[in-house]
């Protein structure tokens, strides 16, 4: 039993000089400043989507409020077989707005991933070098393309991770969402910062059209679900190319969480379930970190609750891990949010329980995502 309490303690000593890395590494990605460059770069956007006509009303009126000339971007819709009328809306709206360059054409599945296919489908039509993808469930900010114009001029880059952070209303799953998303948001820049990129999110990512080909696309890592983001940035990493995080408060992307735990926990086994085929030898170090530090705590408590471990002891070690995810977090709320910080002590107590159960699970488990069984 000694035996199983030092592996504990030491798989949460472990988590914590890593997430220390990160906090340091997030301060040494600079704020990005104003754009000041004139437009120039051409960007295709790429939106893949399945059963959104809730969402996309929003998304479309975030695309109309773009501050970008017009001829310097176009937007690709892509079907991925939707139930309902998502379809319609676009059409509409591309009917009402004839000044933007609006495509929309249907998906075609060749692999077992069908975002990964959606948008290798938009690629070989992309009429620009840059190519964003962003999600149909997003919100995009008004200087969006002009932030990402001024960074691409400023640095040589070939692909650029972008900053994501949720809109939750007050539902305790929500907020639990939000200060997860902080987490992932700040893990991501800490990594960025300490030289060791590892993570990003497919809802504001962009890459140039030729490092697309180059990688070969999403070959390789087509059987995963998910990851339509960060295999590519692996592979790229792999490939000792520039990429840089676009710590941009002007760019930030708003996206919708998870309706409810049930459909919160599929979503995370979905993310879960692409670690595995991690190719970034620093991205697969930090999921079993994090999933042994989570573990640990867990095991630890169960112990406690036999009468095998001090409650004391307990308290102190969750305190420390407390304490420290609360800086990253915090730093993170800083740059994302700029509110008022919500201290997440019930989050951080509930998340080692509920990831330890979604990585056992995404192990060996199936899930269901837009109505579809992986």
């Amino acid at each position: 039993m000694e035996a199983v309490i030092v592996l504990a303690c030491g798989y949460i000593l472990v988590y914590l000089v890593y997430i220390a890395r990160l906090i340091c590494g997030f301060s040494k990605v600079k704020l990005a400043s104003s754009a000041t460059v004139l437009p120039k770069t051409g960007f295709s956007v790429i939106i893949p989507f399945r059963d959104e006509a809730a969402n996309l009303p929003a998304l479309l009126q975030s695309i109309r409020n773009l501050d970008y000339p017009k001829n310097l971007f176009e937007i690709i819709f892509i079907d991925d077989f939707s139930r309902d009328h998502s379809e319609k809306l676009i059409y509409k709206w591309r009917m009402e707005n004839g000044a933007f360059d609006i495509t929309l054409i249907e998906s075609v599945r060749v692999s077992g991933s069908p975002k990964k296919d959606a948008i290798a489908r938009a690629v070989p039509i992309v009429a620009h070098d840059w190519i964003l993808t962003t999600d149909a469930d997003c919100v995009l900010p008004e200087n969006w393309l002009l932030q990402f114009n001024d960074h691409i001029l400023k640095n040589d880059v070939s692909m650029i991770a972008g900053p994501v952070i949720y809109d939750p209303a007050n539902r305790l799953s929500e907020r639990f969402q939000l200060h997860d998303m902080l987490s992932l948001q700040g893990a991501t820049i800490g990594g960025f910062g300490i030289g060791k990129p590892f993570m990003c999110n497919g809802a504001n990512f962009g890459y140039a059209k030729s490092l697309f080909a180059e990688l070969g696309g999403f070959i390789g890592n087509d059987d995963s679900a998910s990851g339509d983001d960060v295999f590519l940035l692996q592979k790229a990493v792999a490939k000792g190319k520039t990429i840089s995080y676009l710590k941009s408060k002007a760019a930030i992307v708003l996206t919708r969480p998870a309706d409810g735990w049930l459909q919160l926990f599929q979503q995370r086994v979905r993310w879960a379930s692409k670690a595995k085929a991690y190719e970034n030898d620093f991205g697969e170090m930090i999921s079993w970190i994090v999933f042994l530090g989570n573990f640990g705590f867990v095991m630890l408590f169960a112990l406690a609750c036999a009468a095998r471990f001090r409650w004391d002891y307990l308290a102190i070690l969750f305190a420390f891990k407390l304490i420290f995810d609360s800086i990253l977090i915090f730093q993170a709320n800083h740059f994302l949010r700029d509110r008022k910080f919500i201290f997440p002590l019930l989050s951080g107590f509930l998340y080692p329980f509920f990831a330890t159960t979604v990585a056992l699970y995404a192990a060996v488990g199936k899930y269901r995502w837009k109505g579809r069984a992986f």
